[in-house]
């Protein structure tokens, strides 16, 4: 793959989520939302603008929110995600390949569509929750991770 060109999200989510069953699939993802977290933390250390930092900071607390209000939905989640994690110790390094070695606006860029991703992937979750309560909990995850789309696509349109 070319180093400008940026990876199908779509493709590298539906490998990961596929190894593990539908029912721990949030876990999975809630996983890989404290993963994001961590990112943007590493971006707003690095970055001059104190607007952007503080906005990028933001995004970081809600990826952390995410994670907490899924696993929030099963209290043996903790369990699970070791388990998914022991099952699969790879998927810290496919995270980290995604960005790694790109310059920051194609990171930025890959999370703004990962952060798109995210949020379809919870309403496709909560289209087929049976409890409300759940659904809704799901839906608040899919507007959690639009907020941040629209943080990341404001900063690409930023002039550099």
């Amino acid at each position: 793959m070319a180093s400008d060109e940026l990876p199908d999200l779509t493709a590298v989510l539906a490998s990961v989520l596929q190894r593990v069953p539908a029912e721990h699939r949030p876990l999975l993802i809630a996983f890989a939302e404290r993963l994001a977290a961590a990112r943007y933390r590493g971006w707003a250390a690095q970055c001059a603008d104190d607007r952007q930092r503080a906005d990028l900071l933001a995004c970081a607390r809600r990826e952390e929110e995410i994670a907490s209000r899924i696993e929030a939905l099963d209290p043996a989640s903790a369990r699970i995600q070791r388990d998914i994690l022991a099952a699969n110790p790879d998927l810290e390094e496919i995270n980290r390949a995604l960005f790694a070695d790109r310059p920051l606006r194609q990171q930025l860029t890959l999370q703004a569509r990962g952060e798109r991703l995210g949020a379809a992937t919870w309403r496709a979750f909560a289209s087929a929750a049976p409890d409300a309560a759940v659904r809704e909990t799901l839906l608040a995850c899919a507007r959690l991770e639009e907020d941040s789309a629209a943080v990341l696509e404001a900063i690409l349109r930023a002039p550099e």
